[in-house]
């Protein structure tokens, strides 16, 4: 099978990839990360509730603009809590604030990102690029993510290469 030939249709050759399991699925951030994220945002709580109650915030825009920054950090650490990756056949997919997700035939370009020894800090993430020039970033926090990442961008390396 010729990786960059041209078939029926225009263009190259659909990637195709088969993960370890049949698909792979993990957290997309640490308990780490997420614990962190948990103090951050309750630490902020916290703050905005000793102010309100030496009336440094009052009724008015600014507690507008208070509450929507903290429902914008509450949505946010509710989402890095949930936010789940998957591995499969067809596609690559993370739920987080958005649902992303990238069929596997439409993959161009990939590359694992991350910092050696701080994984448990700051998750894994896999760069990802399409056919088209759109790309997207998808983390895995757990062991089997990152090397289903490994994997994936190693074996398209070799077919885009052929």
């Amino acid at each position: 099978m010729m990786a960059m030939g041209f078939g029926a249709g225009l263009g190259p050759a659909p990637f195709v990839y088969a993960p370890t399991d049949g698909r792979v699925e993990g957290p997309a951030f640490s308990r780490f990360f997420q614990t962190l994220a948990t103090l951050l945002v309750g630490g902020c709580i916290g703050w905005v509730i000793r102010l309100w109650q030496r009336d440094a915030i009052t009724y008015g825009p600014g507690l507008v603009w208070v509450a929507a920054g903290l429902a914008l950090m509450v949505w946010t650490w509710v989402c890095v809590l949930r936010s789940r990756t998957t591995v499969g056949e067809q596609a690559l997919e993370q739920r987080w604030i958005w649902h992303k997700r990238l069929p596997l035939a439409d993959l161009a370009y990939c590359k694992v990102l991350r910092v050696p020894g701080l994984d448990w800090l700051v998750a894994p993430r896999l760069y990802a690029r399409t056919l088209s020039g759109k790309f997207l970033v998808f983390y895995g926090a757990t062991p089997a993510l990152r090397s289903e990442f490994s994997r994936l961008a190693r074996e398209l390396s070799e077919f885009r290469r052929l």
